[in-house]
This record gives structure tokens, sequence and C-alpha cells, in this order.
């Protein structure tokens, strides 16, 4: 038996996403600006797309832009944002265990001159409505979080900040990562206030490749990436169809969100109930995470050590997020975890098509781990 538990570092693609990028890299091959024929079909597809991803946002079309990453559109919210605001404020906020798609941003406007003020979570991963209120203040021109953290599923105040921001008199926009939310989470931008916010299709059982940033209506930024004037000239380059074609049936076929969170909040509490019997197991992951989520440490055994031993075993989980590979990880420091605690940390990263059979047989693979791998050591 094979157990994935890798969801947040990429899905597997859906068989109907896998179908749609087909059929549009043989026939639907056109260029969405080129006009003729072969062109207007792209076209379709596209505009097709753009309102199958802003359905479950309660968006409109037109407020969808494609990019062709989650990175990309973090990238282009976070230096938009403040490109467009610079003249009013010099203050930006965000968290301590933003993904490195922001905090690199942040870094990079840090050495330009700004102030950038990073929130930090308590030792259970959560941060507060509260923090924000005290770091948001009239000089501030971005806000920018996470939905849910990436690694320990924290799920973040985003639906309290924009009326935060209104109290303080703020001039700041506020942008949400929502890679790791989007179709787990019910999120209604226009509802929390929120100006900008990015997905990513591969997150979600689409291919990698492309992502998208909702930009509210009246909203307008400057782009990041220039070129060619694509996607109402936000995100120039030729769009990606067969993957904007995936994310269409990704997005169709992910069913009702409500219902999914339902089903993973059961396998994640069966999850969590089941490790309390493996001696040396701390779980790390709030109890108000998103349950899509759970990080744990086996005391003792180092990260890769354990994920290498699982892989044998045919469950696949990672030890911190794919994209800090090779450096301890930068939100369990955040959080002050220990040297051991972080050195022993892996996640598991659940689905929407996760079973309990799979559940019950990464546990038994953890058993295992603890019970061999400590011998050994």
């Amino acid at each position: 038996m094979e157990c994935y538990l890798d969801n947040s570092a990429t899905t597997k693609p859906c068989k109907a996403a896998v179908a749609a990028a087909v059929e549009t890299a043989t026939d639907v091959f056109g260029n969405p600006s080129s006009l003729h024929r072969h062109g207007f079909r792209a076209l379709q597809l596209l505009e097709s797309a753009r309102a199958a991803v802003a359905k479950p946002l309660s968006a409109e079309s037109g407020e969808i832009y494609f990019t062709p990453s989650g990175t990309a559109a973090n990238n282009t919210a976070i230096f938009g944002a403040v490109q467009k605001n610079r003249r009013r404020g010099n203050k930006i906020v965000t968290t301590a265990y933003e993904h490195p798609s922001v905090e690199k941003c942040m870094a990079r406007l840090e050495s330009e001159g700004f102030t950038v003020e990073r929130l930090v979570p308590d030792s259970h991963g959560n941060i507060t409505a509260a923090q924000f209120a005290d770091a948001i203040d009239e000089n501030t021109i971005l806000v920018s979080l996470m939905a849910v953290n990436n690694e320990v599923g924290s799920i973040l105040p985003f639906e309290s900040v924009a009326a935060l921001i209104r109290r303080k008199k703020s001039p700041a926009l506020l942008h949400v990562d929502a890679v790791q939310g989007f179709l787990k989470l019910p999120i209604v931008p226009k509802k929390c206030g929120i100006d900008l916010l990015s997905v990513s299709a591969h997150k979600v059982h689409g291919l990698k490749g492309v992502g998208a940033l909702y930009m509210k209506k009246g909203v307008q930024i400057p782009p990041y990436i220039l070129g060619g004037g694509q996607e109402n000239g936000l995100c120039s380059g030729t769009q990606g169809m067969p993957a904007i074609a995936a994310f269409k049936a990704a997005v169709d076929a992910c069913g009702d969100v409500r219902k999914n969170l339902t089903h993973v909040s059961s396998l994640n509490a069966r999850l969590r109930e089941k490790l309390t019997a493996i001696a040396g197991v701390t779980v790390h992951s709030p109890e108000n995470a998103l349950p899509y989520i759970l990080n744990i440490s086996l005391e003792g055994i180092p990260s890769q050590v354990s994920v290498n031993y699982l892989s044998e075993a045919g469950v696949y989980a990672s030890a911190g997020s794919a994209c800090s590979k090779g450096h301890r990880s930068p939100v369990l420091t955040a959080m002050g975890l220990s040297p051991a605690q972080m050195d022993s940390a892996i996640r598991l990263s659940l689905s929407r098509e996760t079973t309990e059979e799979e559940i019950d047989y990464c546990v038994c693979a953890l058993e295992n781990a603890a019970a061999q791998l400590r011998k050994k050591g």
C-alpha cells in the first residue's frame, strides 16, 4: 500500500485536469491573443477558466488574473501594492513565518528602505488579530499574510484585518496568500475586505505552471512582470493554456469545500488520536489548525531519517516545507520550538482524496519508525 501525505508540497493532478490539459495541448492550442479561429477558441477557454476560478471566491471573472505560479502572484501583489502606495507611507506589516515567496519580497523591500514589521506566532503557531491591530498604523501601506501556514496549518485572522486597517485609518492594501487555503477553506475576499489574494493550481489537484491573483474591482496596481500586456497588462507572457484548462477542471472537480473540510477534519482527528499511542510523538500544529496539515516530531529521530524510512514503507511526507529544503524551518523557529523538536519535525498533509485506510497505514509506519530507528540510535 502507498499513502501520499505530502499534499502541501503538491497534489496529484485529478483525472479531469490531466484530460483537460491533453485536450488543450492537442486541440485548443492557439494563442488567446491571436485573431483567428484557433485564437478565439483559446480565448473562450481562457475566459471560462477565469470564471471557474472566480466562482468559489464569489468573485467576478474580471477580478481574476492568471500568473505562472503562486509565487508570481505573491510577487506581483506585494511589489505592485508597495509601488502604488509608496508615497503614502513606508511601513509593511506581515508575519515571521510567511512562505519564501513573500518573505524574500519583504527582505528586498527592507533593503530598499521600507520598514517591515513581522508578527511572531506563539508556541502553538497562532497569530492574533490583536497583534495586527497593534502593528497597523497610518504609515502602513501594505499588510500581507497567509490564510493558512504551509507547515503547521495555523489559520491566520485574515477575515478581521481589513476592518483593522480601516479602524486605524491606514492606506494599506490587504494581500492574502491563500495558496494553502484555496478550496480548503471557504474564502470570500469581498466579504473579508481583501484587496489581493494569491492561489495556485498544483495545490488543488491541478498542474504545476499556473497560479492566479484575485484583485478587487477598483484596485489597480502596476505590473511586476512586463512584456506583451497579457492579463490586462498585470502579468505579461503568453498564457499557459494547458495548465489553465487543467486548473479549471480541478476547480470544477473539487465539489463542496465545506463537505471536503468535514471529511478531512475527521481524518485529522483520527490521526491525532492514534498518534497519542506512539511514545515520543509531539504534535506542533494547533488544535484549531486547518486539518489538511499536521506537523509532528518523532523525538530523537532526525527529520530526513524519518522521511526516508516512511518513503521506503510507501508513506510520503516531508521534512517541513519543500521550499526550505536543507534549512532549519523558519516557521518552527518563529514558533520558538527547541532545536531537537525542529530537527525531528515532519509534515503530514492530507487531501480530500485521503482515506481512513491510508491514515491507519501511516500510523502503523510511524509506529515502526519510532521503534526501529530509536533502536538503531
